[in-house]
């Protein structure tokens, strides 16, 4: 294995810790930060550190924030009656960029897999309980991960909210669009046909 000098070695093995960040982009990316101008470096690493040091979770909705309670949760304009549950911040970020949705969020910083070792008590579950008692919620939607993992999350949440009268919907999967139906899994056909509409 090639040797870098201690300082190059080290960006690159911490580049290569980052998600989806292999041995070559890690290099890339380090080789790169090395070409840049000392004000853009020195740039780069400042808001790595003010977003990890000031960037914490919303104490209502649990979105990632750095103000408390978060932008979405202060804004009297979106409706307080729906609440649109999600697995991570990025999904709510997702959610975001269509602008349909006009109602609140409930993060779960994650989804419900017993063979992880994962339970309900180890997702922000019971914040979402809590949220819901004396409040004017009408719908809760299920917007977790069409998994296994997602799918159990979204049916436990199902179960438990129902007995409330709150209404408990889940989004609609299946057959992305530009997706094209030979390439398409059973279960992906299924959830297609289960979720028709008609025109």
């Amino acid at each position: 294995m090639r040797q870098y000098p201690r300082p190059l070695g080290k960006l690159i093995n911490e580049l290569s810790k980052l998600p989806g960040v292999g041995g070559k982009t890690a290099q890339r990316l380090a080789f790169h930060i090395l070409s840049m101008e000392d004000k853009e470096a020195e740039a780069l690493a400042h808001s790595i550190l003010e977003a990890k040091q000031t960037m914490r979770y919303c104490s209502v909705c649990g979105n990632l924030t750095d103000q408390d309670p978060c932008s979405i949760c202060e804004d009297k304009t979106r409706r307080q009656d729906v609440i649109c549950v999600v697995e991570s911040p990025r999904d709510v970020m997702a959610m975001e960029r269509i602008k349909e949705f006009d109602g609140l969020y409930h993060v779960l910083h994650g989804a419900i897999s017993p063979m992880d070792g994962v339970g309900p008590e180890d997702i922000n579950l019971k914040q979402l309980i809590v949220r819901l008692q004396d409040s004017d919620v009408k719908e809760i939607i299920l917007a977790t991960n069409p998994n296994i993992e997602g799918e159990a999350t979204a049916m436990y949440i199902a179960r438990l909210i129902k007995p409330s009268g709150i209404k408990v919907s889940r989004i609609a999967n299946g057959i992305p669009v530009g997706g094209d139906l030979e390439y398409a899994d059973e279960v992906t056909l299924l959830k297609a046909m289960e979720g028709r509409r008609e025109l």
